[in-house]
């Protein structure tokens, strides 16, 4: 099946209260910015782990509030993850990330997992149905096993999953399966059990971290008719701003730390001095990779969504990316998959 998307999906976990809680006004303004700026077909990526659920539930009631019809909107939920009741002070699957939550989340991978997952999503959507699916952090799902024989263990749960998301494609009720995840590893180590319509790299392919094993990876993808995502191509916001680096707090009197804040300094020196915008360039670089048809972005600000789908269509000389590279800002690698695209 086709997937015919716009350069930019809009990912939703800002509508799950991705270290910040929105009021539903905002979130709705949110959705209608993106949904007026894109060319085509408006496409939200979103996931049960996105608040809980609270991102599907929230796109769901803009949708709905927005009049907007069912044939207008494409709709990815990575599947993987459930609601569960609030038993705690906060949510216990990704502590201090996410704010003003009503309920938790667990991890359920397994073809019978998968399928609750799917069901529940629509459920939460309240009327729009979900037609691309993927299984969600199938890396950490493996990173949490207890032993090698449980981390065999758990493959053959994701494995499992996967069996269901093609009775779901095979069933007409999905057109495509694909998987999101950080540790693109993972991802490598599916893809060669399963034949994948598209895969979301996440953290991985970014202007601070682009590994040429990831490239080579990507390239591979690309030959064979895998489409690419690239996600969070601003390593969780740390690039624009933020004091999270993938999704982690950053401890600034940590050699790590201090290091990746004389990065980002750097980094803004250099933007600064040929008038780029940073989160301009980490959309470029993203998009730049082998393989990559969409980059899907967040924001929090509304009016922020027109711009960031302006920059898309933004030109970066090349004298700044050779800038970044004899400042040892990027790779030869990530210079010669700049300047080739």
């Amino acid at each position: 099946m086709e997937m015919n998307l716009p350069k930019v999906v809009f990912g939703t976990s800002s509508l799950g209260n991705l270290f910040v809680a929105l009021p539903d006004a905002v979130k709705c303004a949110i959705v209608e910015a993106y949904i007026k700026a894109v060319h085509g077909v408006a496409f939200f990526d979103t996931a049960g782990k996105y608040g809980a659920g609270l991102a599907l539930e929230s796109l769901g009631i803009c949708l709905r509030q927005l009049n907007v019809d069912k044939e207008d909107v494409l709709i990815s939920n990575k599947l993987g993850w459930v609601r569960t009741p609030l038993t705690t002070p906060e949510p216990t699957f990704e502590p201090g990330v996410w704010k003003g939550l009503q309920y938790d989340a667990i991890q359920k991978i397994s073809y019978d997992g998968i399928l609750e997952c799917y069901e529940q999503g629509n459920e939460l959507l309240g009327g729009y149905s979900v037609k691309h699916v993927s299984v969600h952090d199938p890396d950490e799902y493996l990173a949490a096993a207890s032993s090698s024989s449980d981390q065999d263990k758990r493959y053959v749960d994701i494995l499992g999953a996967y069996a269901a998301l093609n009775d779901l494609k095979l069933s007409g009720k999905v057109d495509t399966i694909g998987v999101g995840a950080k540790n693109w590893r993972s991802i490598e180590r599916i893809d060669k059990d399963i034949k994948l319509d598209w895969v979301m790299i996440a953290n991985s392919m970014t202007v601070h971290s682009h590994p040429k094993e990831l490239l080579e990876f990507m390239r591979k993808l690309e030959r064979q008719g895998t489409r690419i995502i690239n996600s969070a191509v601003f390593n969780a916001g740390f690039l624009t701003g933020g004091s999270f680096y993938n999704y982690r707090e950053i401890d600034p009197d940590s050699s790590s730390g201090r290091e990746l804040f004389q990065w980002r300094n750097q980094f803004y020196e250099i933007c600064e001095a040929f008038s780029l915008s940073p989160v301009a360039v980490g959309i470029k670089f993203g998009m730049a990779a082998p393989g990559v048809i969409s980059i899907a972005l967040s924001t929090t600000n509304p009016e922020r969504i027109s711009e960031n789908m302006a920059f898309a269509e933004a030109t970066i000389p090349d004298g700044f990316w050779q800038q970044l590279h004899q400042e040892s800002l990027i790779t030869t690698e990530g210079l010669e998959m700049v300047m080739n695209k």
